[in-house]
């Protein structure tokens, strides 16, 4: 799948290819005609990446090809296990979790996963999780805590699941709960935006010691899309309510409301999922060694300081 910033790079790399099958069927040495093609390709990858509006980011995240959370599980750990059910009702396809070896390392890894295909979309129900999966997620918080190993979370979803079922097992209480519990848990928590990170679908796993994004992700209370719905009764100005909005890992950066932010290969996370599962892994082992230093009171103090202080206007 094309983006529409990407067809230009793509109409300059199939005419590279076309180009170098001619040399290859003819035998004419065209070597200075590739070499200069494929610096225009480089100088224009760079600069459409570099200067991607809001908007473009968004679009980015929600790339088809783009990792979902099992890529990166199984990328950077050594023997995930996952673990199932809440204990309660069910066993949420949209939430998944376990514990997983990263070097020489046990961690308790959760995160929401997205389908790549119809059927599996429909198992993961597009990465929107029900009150059991917000309910599984805690359990697993708490087993990690109770044998003391450090937590990792992705958050990617376009929201929790808003349906009357979901509303009836009390997705805003299982929500809330993680929310408190998840500041008093005894371990060092890690959380990780990879794709979209919207409204209290991404909060409700989102509480932690440090908050990192990627790239291109973006973080919000609602989609783009929504507020255009709101503001303009039409999905037609999302652009100008992304930029309004300023929902980039920059923007959240800024604001204080994440901690850093894990570059992405030139073209986003997909076009190397070995390289971006690299760099995620070293942030992972290098921040959990570092949390792993702080006394445990410490830590939990310094968690729950850190979402108070967001939003607060000093005059």
């Amino acid at each position: 799948m094309l983006l529409d910033f990407e067809k230009p790079i793509y109409e300059l790399e199939h005419k590279l290819s076309d180009m170098k099958q001619l040399a290859s069927n003819s035998g004419v040495d065209v070597s200075n005609a590739v070499k200069s093609l494929e610096e225009k390709i480089d100088k224009l990858k760079k600069d459409t990446f570099s200067n991607l509006t809001r908007w473009q980011r968004v679009q980015l995240s929600r790339h088809p090809e783009r990792p979902y959370t099992l890529d990166y599980i199984y990328e950077i750990t050594e023997d995930f296990v996952e673990l199932h059910g809440d204990r309660n009702i069910s066993d949420d396809k949209a939430m998944v979790g376990g514990f997983g070896t990263i070097d020489g390392q046990t961690f308790m890894i959760v995160g929401q996963q997205k389908g790549r295909n119809t059927k599996q979309r429909q198992l993961r129900n597009f990465g929107m999780a029900n009150p059991e999966g917000y309910r599984k997620a805690l359990r697993l918080f708490r087993l990690a805590e109770k044998f003391n190993k450090p937590i990792v979370t992705f958050i990617d979803t376009p929201g929790a699941f808003p349906g009357l079922e979901a509303e009836e097992r009390g997705q805003a209480e299982a929500i809330a709960k993680n929310l408190k519990e998840m500041f008093m848990i005894k371990v060092p928590i890690i959380c990780i935006v990879i794709g979209e990170g919207a409204s209290g679908g991404a909060i409700g796993i989102g509480i932690g010691d440090r908050v990192f994004m990627l790239e291109n992700t973006w973080y919000s209370v609602i989609s783009p899309e929504n507020c255009s719905a709101i503001l303009w009764r039409s999905w037609d100005y999302k652009e100008q309510a992304a930029e309004a909005m300023k929902v980039t890992a920059k923007d959240m950066k800024a604001f204080g409301l994440v901690d850093d932010i894990i570059n992405e290969p030139l073209g986003g996370a997909h076009k190397d999922l070995k390289w971006m599962s690299n760099q995620m892994k070293k942030v992972i082992v290098k921040t959990t060694k570092d949390l792993q230093k702080l006394p445990i009171e410490e830590l939990i103090n310094q968690r729950i300081e850190k979402f108070c202080n967001m939003g607060v206007v000093k005059e």
